[in-house]
């Protein structure tokens, strides 16, 4: 992918990674680019816009991500990775589209474990907090994550998502709470579960497979032999 930063030298050391021998090496990445690809079919490929997804957080070096391109009238997936931090990334391109696949939806149970030592005075027996835990589990099992409301949430890994418990939920996990707690015990779970149902650690999270689906390649089409390198971002293929 053509970039500004194309021909931005590359710094390291030298024999021994002693200060003198650091040096300086010239790079020109686009050029190379074009020499590794002298002979094979050139396609220009526009980003779709809001399509980047990561298998990894996105600071993460060692990567695998995704994103739409098109030519005008086909899609392209485009997977970007590297297996190692020494090399440059790796671009491959496929005729198709990608979706995110959910894979598992869970509660917090460390999380909630944790919060309630914090917060509950005094402590709750682990037997009942064993119960509660799996009340919430019970509540989950015939869940659909599509009817539930998605939370802008922080995640390390961008294919954990967390999703609001409805409200019809959230009053059938109050009540079967009677059976478990009582008197003041009840009364602190229902403030507890309230506080932390929009926002914390009441929230559920579901996990995300990124699910890339091939389509049969259209027939080649003869190119143009100039293309506007300039300002358009080129990916090459055999």
């Amino acid at each position: 992918m053509k970039s500004p930063f194309d021909k931005y030298p590359e710094y390291g050391f030298g024999h021994g990674r002693l200060l003198e021998n650091f040096q300086s090496i010239e790079r020109d990445d686009f050029k190379d680019f074009l020499s590794h690809h002298q002979g094979h079919q050139l396609e220009d490929l526009k980003i779709i816009e809001d399509s980047f997804v990561s298998e990894k957080a996105y600071s993460e070096p060692i990567n695998t991500s995704f994103f739409r391109a098109t030519n005008g009238k086909e899609k392209f997936v485009i997977k970007k990775y590297r297996e190692r931090i020494d090399e440059p990334l790796k671009y491959e391109s496929v005729p198709g589209d990608y979706c995110l696949k959910c894979i598992a939806v869970e509660i917090q149970s460390e999380e909630i474990l944790k919060q309630l030592g914090r917060e509950i005075k005094p402590p709750l027996s682990r037997h009942k907090i064993d119960a509660f835990l799996k009340l919430m589990g019970a509540i989950v099992e015939d869940i659909d994550i599509k009817d539930l409301e998605r939370i802008p949430e922080e995640s390390h890994c961008p294919l954990e998502v967390y999703h609001k418990i409805d409200d019809v939920r959230i009053m059938f996990l109050l009540r079967n709470c009677h059976h478990i707690f009582k008197g003041q015990e009840y009364l602190a779970m229902e403030e507890f579960i309230h506080r932390h149902k929009d926002d914390g650690v009441m929230l559920l999270k579901a996990t995300y497979k990124i699910q890339v689906t091939q389509m049969a390649k259209t027939r080649e089409r003869s190119t143009p032999p100039a293309l506007p390198f300039e300002k358009e971002k080129i990916f090459g293929k055999k």
